[in-house]
């Protein structure tokens, strides 16, 4: 149950492959490409499997030339969306909403600190670029497998110099999170977006330094976990059903496909509308989410639907939504 959207086409101006398996697509929405806060993204329209579907990606610095930046990761095997993406060539229309932040830059830190994992740096470069024409004291670090694979290599160079500092797995250089938050002034702001792994080991290093909870924002992928997917049973007792979740498939999907009604909005593990109760498990449960705390996770009292998945077997589940009865069995 998704909340509506107001969908504006727009047309692909151009793609632009930034690494292998990252494409940039510039839109040229119908209604002009208006202005946007920091760490916004857009919801677009897909087709998944023969269905319509949306997926959210995070827009890339300021609107150019009358022009929305996007880039895609290609995601093997993925759910689907990501090929759908790169199915796409200039010319083509899909629709897509109102550029939407819920990362955006607070304005009166005396600090900012700037993390990117992967394609993570996708917001993380427009508010690089933001701070860099505010002249706000920022330090910008950007982690990733090899330098091949980091999208926006060259261009970050070239704008930022060694303000931008590299971490390339392949060359033994890694993130120290301790030492960076050490550099940190008191009331200095850190900002974080890559895979769970990493938001993780950020809460844990924040908390471990003492730092306000508040003062550490960070955006997820909304797909990442530590156990890779598989399939599993989604068990209903209430409603007397039994769900097989695909690999490929969230468990938020399986729910809406049959017929189980879900609130939910962000569907990347940040909202937390789509939360409900676990009965039970008879696994390991991946939770993907960013929004219950490390401690509720270990609980295994709730999960975010739209993310988190158990690792095989049967995943006993009571949904909180009871407004609408079920339409299929």
């Amino acid at each position: 149950m998704r909340f509506d959207t107001n969908w504006i086409p727009a047309r692909i101006a151009a793609t632009r492959d930034l690494t292998p398996a990252v494409r940039e697509f510039t839109l040229h929405p119908e209604c002009g490409a208006k202005s946007y806060p920091t760490g916004a993204h857009l919801r677009v329209q897909v087709t998944v499997n023969g269905q319509p579907d949306i997926r959210h990606y995070s827009l890339i610095g300021a609107p150019r030339d009358g022009a929305w930046r996007i880039a895609v990761k290609r995601e093997a095997p993925g759910r689907g969306g990501s090929r759908h993406m790169w199915s796409l060539k200039p010319g083509d229309q899909l629709n897509v909403s109102m550029p939407d932040s819920h990362f955006e830059l607070a304005a009166n830190a005396s600090a900012y600190l700037l993390i990117a994992g992967g394609i993570g740096i996708t917001p993380i470069y427009g508010m690089a670029e933001a701070l860099h024409r505010r002249g706000a004291a920022f330090r910008f670090m950007y982690a990733g497998r090899s330098r091949s694979e980091m999208a926006f290599h060259d261009e970050l160079r070239a704008t930022f110099g060694d303000g931008a500092e590299i971490f390339a797995a392949d060359e033994g250089k890694k993130l120290d999170l301790a030492a960076a938050f050490a550099g940190l002034p008191p009331d200095g702001e850190a900002y974080i977006c890559g895979p769970i792994g990493l938001l993780d080991a950020a809460k844990k290093a924040w908390a471990a330094a003492g730092r306000p909870r508040a003062r550490l924002r960070f955006e997820t992928f909304g797909s990442s976990g530590r156990y890779e997917n598989a399939p599993f049973i989604a068990r209903i007792p209430r409603l007397n059903l039994d769900i097989a979740v695909p690999a490929d498939t969230t468990l938020l999907d399986a729910l809406e496909a049959h017929g189980v009604a879900v609130l939910a909005d962000c569907r990347r593990g940040e909202c937390g509308l789509c939360a409900m109760d676990i009965v039970g498990a008879d696994t390991p449960i991946d939770h993907r989410d960013v929004f219950f705390s490390e401690k509720q996770h270990n609980e295994n009292r709730k999960l975010c639907a739209c993310v988190s998945r158990a690792v095989g077997g049967i995943l006993t589940l009571d949904p909180a939504y009871r407004g609408d009865p079920v339409l299929t069995a």
